[in-house]
């Protein structure tokens, strides 16, 4: 018997046979960590009550709730896309990052806690500086998370979001509409600095770009290397070919003192610094570790370049 058949056959049951809350969210925790789910009973929940149109929490003053049959045949198909290891976020159609609910589909990377922390030094650089105004551009925005959390959270009153997939692109377009932000984001479709004027700079460029290598492609759990946007995971043969050329180009589109901030792979700081100090242009480079204890986030500042110019002309 087929996963889907079990669920449904399971979940169907005699005629007579009742199904309670509590009942149905231990079988389908069970069902889904066998077909090595890692979080089977939370994510049983969350299709439960997606399903039921409730909270999560307010299942659990339920228990001994029987289910309807129209509710069954709700979340059976939902059980099913997910015991075939589909996501949570693309069933649900949603994700949580920082303060914002964004919409998420197939098109768009789901956005994960190693990015919330990418944001947040941002975020506190930004606060440093004492400035009621700045600009940024986010590249390979996906559903626009970073850029949107800039805008919101932040002094950013001039964010431009560039992705050069169209089909990303309408995504973030929807999740820019919802925030209200409209005023403040600034969607290109384009490849990385292509999107951009000549001369345009901003405060921060900032990236959660392609890192994975081609051989750990092959590595990734299915709820990643089978459903989320290939293009929007791979980075070249070594996973830094994205990240290399934001390097390269990156100087040419900031103000003197910016910051540079990058997402990158376990293991791939050290030579993503190495990357940055032989661009040059460049000083306070720095790396910065997420919640499980990984170097996730390089940082580093464009060098005052008038600053110095004018010391050393004070100094002649």
């Amino acid at each position: 018997m087929t996963g889907s058949v079990a669920a449904e056959a399971a979940t169907r049951g005699p005629a007579d046979e009742v199904w309670t809350v509590l009942r149905l969210m231990r079988w389908s925790g069970e069902y889904l960590e066998g077909k090595g789910v890692e979080r089977g009973r939370l994510d049983a929940e969350h299709l439960l009550a997606h399903a039921l149109g409730v909270g999560r929490l307010q299942l659990y003053l339920q228990f001994d709730r029987p289910l309807e049959r129209r509710e069954l045949d709700r979340f059976r198909p939902l059980l099913r896309r997910r015991a075939q290891r589909e996501p949570l976020q693309y069933i649900l159609g949603r994700a949580a990052f920082r303060e914002l609910d964004l919409h998420v589909n197939r098109r768009v990377l789901i956005p994960r806690p190693e990015t919330e922390v990418l944001v947040e030094e941002v975020l506190a650089w930004a606060r440093a500086q004492r400035r009621k105004a700045m600009s940024a551009v986010d590249l390979g925005t996906g559903s626009g998370a970073i850029a949107l959390s800039l805008a919101f959270e932040g002094p950013f009153t001039e964010v431009v979001a560039v992705d050069a997939s169209a089909a990303a692109l309408e995504v973030a377009e929807e999740n820019v509409r919802a925030s209200g932000l409209v005023d403040r984001v600034d969607l290109r479709r384009g490849s990385l600095f292509d999107a951009l004027a000549a001369r345009e700079a901003f405060d921060v460029v900032v990236s959660n770009p392609p890192y994975v290598s081609e051989a750990e492609m092959a590595t990734l759990q299915p709820e990643v290397g089978e459903w989320e946007p290939r293009e929007a995971l791979l980075g070249g043969p070594d996973g830094l070919g994205v990240i290399r050329s934001i390097v390269a180009g990156a100087s040419r589109h900031m103000a003197a003192g910016g910051l540079l901030a990058l997402e990158v792979g376990a293991g791939q700081a050290g030579l993503v610094t190495a990357e940055v100090e032989s661009a040059g242009g460049y000083d306070e480079v720095r790396v910065r570790r997420d919640l499980s204890g990984r170097e996730r986030v390089v940082l580093a500042r464009r060098a005052m370049v008038a600053e110095n110019v004018t010391r050393l002309e004070g100094n002649a």
